[in-house]
This record gives C-alpha cells, structure tokens and sequence, in this order.
C-alpha cells in the first residue's frame, strides 16, 4: 500500500485506553498512531451514520468464518470479554456489541468510498476497496 501512496489504514474501535492496550498488545503488527477508539457514547460512530445492529437487516446477508488456528481461536475466545465494548447491567445486550462499523477510503476531505455493516462480520470486498485507494494515490501523484 505504501508503494502505491496509500496512507493507512487508520482504525476506529469502540472502548478505551485498557482495552486499546490490551488489543495492541494482542495484535502487534497493527501501529499505535494508526488504531483509535470511540467510547461507550459512540459519537464518532454516529457521525458517520453507523448504527446498531437490527435482526431485520440480516436478511441475505451472508458472512464467513474467520481462518483462524485452534489456538487463534482459544486466544480470540480468551480475551473477548476484556476487549467487548460492554457496559450496563446483566442479562441486557450491550450497545457497545450491538453496534455495526463499516470501512472508508478517504482522500483529504472527499469519501471516495463508504461502506456500512448491515450485520457484523459483514464487510465489502476487500480488493475492490484497495483499488479504489489505490487509484485515489495515483490520481493526487499526477
């Protein structure tokens, strides 16, 4: 990505400090300066008309499973409640987990491409979403 001029990826995640830690701690191949988080008020979350997850939205949507190894899962499975968004009384389903994220190619102030969760685990196609970062780094180098 560096060599094509694209700056990123930048990610947003719902917690705070601990949980931050925590995450980096459990993922060091993502930087510091490039993970930030919003916390239970989920401003930055809804400024960007992300919502919360709906049973009615789930519809035709399909999702697979994420590749990982026996031990990737237990780990997964291990650290989850410490790095849930979770907050509030017990028995209720959280907001936090609720709550849907999406993906953004953004060249200086212009979306040049915007994609929001209808359930989670759903996510765009990845490649089309490097191409279109791609040819927003090329058009700025010309």
């Amino acid at each position: 990505m560096e060599e094509a001029g694209i700056k990123g990826p930048i990610f947003v995640s719902i917690g705070n400090e601990e949980k931050l830690k925590l995450f980096l701690e459990k993922n060091p191949k993502v930087p510091r300066e490039s993970m930030f988080v919003d916390d239970l008020s989920f401003n930055a979350y809804k400024a960007v008309g992300f919502k919360s997850f709906q049973a009615k939205d789930a519809e035709g949507v399909t999702v697979s499973n994420a590749d990982l190894s026996f031990k990737q899962w237990i780990s997964y499975i291990g650290n989850f409640i410490k790095l849930s968004p979770v907050e509030g009384k017990f028995g209720e389903i959280p907001e936090g987990v609720l709550r849907l994220g999406g993906t953004f190619v953004v060249d200086g102030n212009d979306v040049k491409y915007q994609w929001s969760d209808r359930i989670p685990g759903d996510h765009p196609d990845i490649t089309a979403v490097l191409e279109i970062a791609k040819n927003a780094a090329a058009s700025k180098a010309t």
